[in-house]
């Protein structure tokens, strides 16, 4: 039974997160700040090839700096024993063989690892390692090689081309968008302590504490039991943190050579380069309707870059069979291998880039049919079954995030024309786009510990990424118990602790309200065990008749019969009691599809002679099923939209096709939207459970308020000027430039 369904009234949810305290304070210990004994710092030397072969390397001028303890190389680390075995290393999830081959992959793969007394020793020493290569030719220009590239079909395809091929209005156009880069603002660190040679403590920055005690079990062959990962507090991932990247094996490998804790933390020049990125992406939407705006068919193309070490594939088209009602589809997608670091997931993955592309489609056909771009979507919205599976939605009500924010940024008032409205030597205008998610939800187990006075602490692996995860585990308990939230604690972060997946896909919530859900009814039945041992009404006791309270258990239907904690641990002469549940998807998953969505609007000012475009307003509304804590929930759609301003109108990481590389690798060159980029995001929420998901009812919201934000800035862009804009980022010499 779900929490919405209790019958005591919770008290007023307290402003604030469980661990806002601590980061404050400055007392949240992040990757690299924990204090060990005898640690020494490994610095990481890349190469300055982008494809080819190590020849010698010559580490003896850093080696006789003073402070230095060793350098590894491909010909003098510890051996992790997955590499040694090519089917071994790709069960291993780990694609890079780091400091296991002669052969260079892309510029800047660590080819060798100086560690030392000190981080300056290192650092130095580092400077003195000298390389030669033999050079082979690089693949670095997507554009260029995108076009040799076949594409292939993803999915089944619906209905037929032929269909629709005479529509009265057909429109097809080819989208762009660059590579974009995380930088979350805390760098990529790990710390590696070995205790003999088969146990292993880690401090890391990651999304997911079991996903890395898992892989580094599988890479050296370790039981996971023996493995205990920390990541108890992380400055931003946005998906960087799902995979481990080339710094965790290499402390491991340095801490084994030297016999001592290694920190190993990444710099900023080196997070452009080793922890992921948004893969620059070309995609061809053909989309066609009939006279009265009725969507008719789609096809969907889109090729991607991806290194040539490890095919990492981002679903671009998924999104396209999923949002509108298309009876004739077909989506198509390839990969191209190219001579850079490997993209990885980056927030709303896939639907994110697709989205722009569609979205922008079917804007472009909105103003061909001259019907309202808000009112074509709605027409042609899939709010009651899955048009990919034929399932229905769990719930489905992107309909009325649609009509709440047009009515929130006033959509009609908007001129239906575009270029028509100006103040001044501004030009503004209006646009709309949706965004989809799958809500999806895993296995996740968390355990509860009961102190005497009647406080708790609540655990689970789970890591809080900054999303509000702890605070959403607290106000789930609160409901489900009664229990004040000043009493209840939250623990995280720690491998040792009830098993839970990574905190990434907006999944982390959903899946874990269900497993705080299941312990908090264990906590119950044992409870009532005890108490039945001193009030025979307790025998047959289920969980929603009974309700704690800071000093007792009571029972709900049979007048109370009030028991207090104290003398059921004196009486039973307990220290603590201990439950752990586990919860996960069931046959739901069978009969529904489940999704999360958002409606994003926009109003922008577009300078007439500097090309400028200032983001006025923007308007999110998102239908996530029930809101567990709003000011977080509303937080992370605010920082998502920020995000899509930023994929929108600067980020863009250039790669230089001479040299084989990134252009750049600072927060100087690189754009991303700061608080002067953006207005005040403004959120809100349809809120309503689904009854099918999970026992909170509560669904995903970190992707969907980046999904559509990009296509809708873009789309008001248009109305502003009259000129479509197709590739990304938007920059002001692209707006100057483009014809109407």
């Amino acid at each position: 039974m779900g929490f919405f369904k209790r019958k005591h009234e919770p008290k007023k949810v307290p402003e604030g997160r469980v661990e806002g305290f601590y980061k404050v304070t400055g007392s949240g210990k992040y990757a690299a700040e924990y204090k060990l004994e005898n640690v020494c710092y490994a610095v990481l030397v890349g190469s300055t090839i982008a494809a080819g072969e190590i020849v010698d390397i010559n580490t003896d001028n850093a080696k006789d700096i003073e402070g230095v303890l060793d350098v590894l190389t491909h010909r003098n680390r510890p051996q992790i024993p997955a590499f040694a075995d090519e089917a071994k290393a790709k069960r291993a999830g780990f694609s890079l063989p780091v400091l296991h081959t002669n052969k260079i992959f892309f510029r800047g793969q660590p080819v060798a690892l100086v560690i030392a007394e000190t981080l300056e020793d290192a650092n130095y020493a580092a400077s003195l390692v000298t390389v030669s290569y033999k050079t082979d030719q690089a693949k670095v220009d997507f554009d260029k090689e995108h076009a040799t590239v076949p594409i292939a079909a993803t999915g089944k395809e619906r209905g037929s081309m032929d269909a629709w091929s005479n529509a009265p209005h057909i429109r097809e156009q080819a989208y762009t968008i660059r590579n974009q880069v995380h930088n979350p603002m805390e760098m990529h660190a790990t710390i590696a302590v070995w205790d003999g040679d088969k146990k292993l403590k880690l401090y890391d920055k990651n999304q997911g504490v079991n996903n890395v005690q898992q892989t580094i079990s599988r890479l050296f062959d370790i039981p996971p039991a023996n493995i205990e990962v920390f990541s108890e507090y992380v400055g931003g991932g946005f998906g960087s943190g799902l995979k481990v990247w080339s710094n965790v094996p290499l402390a491991i490998m340095a801490a084994k050579q030297v016999n001592r804790p290694v920190k190993l933390m990444l710099t900023r020049p080196q997070m452009f380069t080793l922890v992921g990125y948004r893969p620059q992406s070309w995609q061809n939407v053909r989309i066609g309707a009939d006279a009265n705006g009725k969507f008719l068919g789609i096809l969907h193309q889109a090729k991607h870059g991806t290194s040539v070490f490890d095919n990492y594939g981002e679903g671009i088209t998924r999104i396209s069979r999923l949002v509108y009602n298309f009876g004739n589809l077909k989506t198509e997608s390839a990969t191209v291998p190219l001579n850079l670091g490997a993209p990885t997931w980056m927030r709303g993955p896939g639907d994110c880039t697709g989205a722009f592309a569609l979205e922008s489609a079917i804007d472009e056909l909105s103003y061909d049919i001259k019907k309202d771009p808000l009112q074509l979507r709605l027409d042609n919205l899939a709010v009651i079954n899955d048009p990919d599976t034929g399932k229905p939605w769990s719930t489905n009500f992107l309909n009325e995030c649609m009509t709440k924010g047009a009515e929130m940024i006033n959509w009609k008032s908007r001129n239906p024309l575009p270029a028509q409205t100006k103040e001044g030597e501004w030009m503004i205008g209006y646009g709309v786009a949706n965004g989809m998610w799958f809500a999806g939800r895993s296995k996740a187990s968390a355990s509860i510990i009961m102190q005497k006075d009647g406080s708790i602490t609540v655990q689970t692996a789970m890591t809080d990424i900054g999303t509000g995860t702890g605070t959403g585990m607290q106000n789930i308990a609160h409901l489900e118990l009664g229990i004040s939230h000043d009493k209840i604690r939250i623990k995280l972060g720690n491998s040792n602790l009830p098993a839970a997946p990574s905190q990434g896909g907006s999944t982390g919530l959903s899946t874990i309200s269900g497993a705080v859900a299941a312990v908090c009814d264990a906590l119950k039945m044992k409870l009532a065990g005890y108490a039945s041992l001193q009030d025979a009404i307790y025998k047959d006791a289920k969980p929603e008749s009974i309700v704690l309270s800071d000093s007792g258990i009571a029972y709900q239907q049979a007048g109370n019969h009030l028991i207090s904690f104290d003398k059921i641990f004196s009486k039973e002469n307990l220290q603590t009691i201990e439950v752990e549940a586990s919860s996960g998807p069931g046959e739901e998953r069978q009969k529904y599809a489940f999704c999360s969505g958002a409606s994003h609007f926009c109003k922008v000012r577009v300078h007439t002679k500097t090309g400028k475009v200032k983001i006025d307003r923007h308007v999110c509304v998102v239908d996530a099923g029930y809101v567990v804590n709003k000011l977080a929930a509303a937080n992370q759609v605010s920082g998502a939209a920020v995000g899509g301003i930023g994929m929108t109108l600067s980020e863009e990481q250039v790669v230089d096709s001479t040299h084989g590389c990134f252009i750049g690798g600072d927060l100087a060159g690189y754009h991303f939207a700061v608080n002067a980029d953006a207005p005040i995001i403004e959120v809100d929420f349809i809120n309503k459970i689904d009854p099918n998901i999970n026992p909170s009812g509560a669904k995903g919201v970190g992707e969907v308020g980046i999904i559509g934000a990009a296509a809708a800035i873009a789309n008001a862009i248009f109305h502003a000027t009259g000129k479509r804009l197709r590739d990304l980022p938007i920059t002001p010499d692209k707006v100057l430039l483009a014809k109407s």
